[in-house]
């Protein structure tokens, strides 16, 4: 089980070189304003959260949720600048609704989610989610946590059971190929014999823009730590800590992710979600959420190209009714 601690100030800086997305918008359309009281789901280098705190001067708060337990040097400087105002717990944000009640942080202003991995993450090798490190096969947001890694689903389960993670959850249509080849070369221990197994399935890059790997290594990830289902557990919890008027903003780097937010946010601001059907409706659905943007927000040009890594990004804000 996913441990909960609270993590207090520690010393050193930050040197991932994290940028935040989307961080202008998203914080905007938060509508944040003095005093208020915030979430932030995703904590990971504090660029978002270190801007809300600025707009909620003199004495906004904001709890912050982070798995990583190296979140806990990343917020010293956030807590440090901003004495009293900043509470992170290492925790998964599907343990959301619990987290928040136990810190009195219900009937909230705003929540934030800046989804999947920061750049420290993928920069740092040794934790087992970039292509290119020689470390063991792991892939869990929090090294601690239960559950399978990296390493026991490509050297355990059977080929059926990864080429459908690998399809599902990576879009890759050469997924069963992907997984003959995996199980045909087990066993396998670090992330560069996995990439090179990928590769060897695919036939090589072909002057592909990324490496023929990323949908694989994507998807086990997003297997090992239940991305999708946690998402969907802290969407419908958000709803429920979020005072009226108060706003939901999700940043999303996966199609599927930006399904699950699209469609719980379409769900949420109707009154009935009956099959269309039914010729009356049964279900009592009532509206909880107004939608904010239609299409959802994407990086500008500019912020492209300074940050190659925010093409995929897919801002989508929903207000409580």
């Amino acid at each position: 089980m996913v441990t909960v601690t609270d993590i207090g100030p520690d010393t050193g800086p930050d040197k991932s070189g994290h940028v935040s997305v989307l961080l202008t918008e998203t914080v905007e359309l938060l509508a944040v304003g003095p005093g208020g009281r915030y979430i932030d789901c995703t904590f990971g280098g504090g660029g978002h959260s270190r801007e809300v705190l600025l707009r909620s001067n003199p004495d906004g708060q904001i709890l912050a949720f982070d798995a990583d337990p190296a979140a806990k040097s990343r917020a010293a400087i956030v807590q440090s600048e901003f004495p009293g105002r900043l509470t992170l717990v290492q925790a998964n944000f599907a343990q959301l609704a619990g987290v928040a009640r136990s810190k009195s942080f219900v009937d909230v202003d705003g929540i934030m989610f800046d989804l999947g991995l920061s750049s420290f993450q993928f920069d740092e090798h040794d934790r087992g989610f970039s292509i290119h490190s020689d470390a063991r096969l792991d892939m869990r947001l929090d090294p601690d946590a239960d559950g399978p890694t990296a390493w026991d689903i490509v050297n355990t389960w059977e080929a059926d059971d990864i080429a459908n993670v690998i399809f599902q959850y990576g879009d890759e249509r050469r997924s069963r190929k992907i997984a003959r080849f995996i199980v045909d070369r087990r066993p396998i221990e670090t992330n560069l014999e996995l990439a090179s197994v990928v590769e060897a399935a695919v036939g090589g890059r072909r002057g592909a823009r990324i490496h023929p790997a990323t949908k694989t290594f994507q998807a086990i990830r997003i297997a090992v730590n239940d991305e999708l289902g946690a998402l969907r557990t802290a969407l419908a919890d958000a709803v429920e800590l979020t005072r009226p008027g108060g706003r939901i903003a999700v940043i999303a780097f996966h199609s599927l992710e930006d399904r699950i937010v699209k469609q719980f946010f379409n769900q949420e601001a109707r009154d009935c979600i009956c099959p269309a059907s039914f010729p009356v409706c049964n279900c009592d659905h009532k509206s909880t959420l107004r939608r904010v943007t239609r299409g959802g927000i994407t990086p500008g040009d500019e912020e492209q190209h300074e940050n190659p890594r925010s093409r995929s990004a897919r801002l989508r804000v929903a207000e409580r009714i």
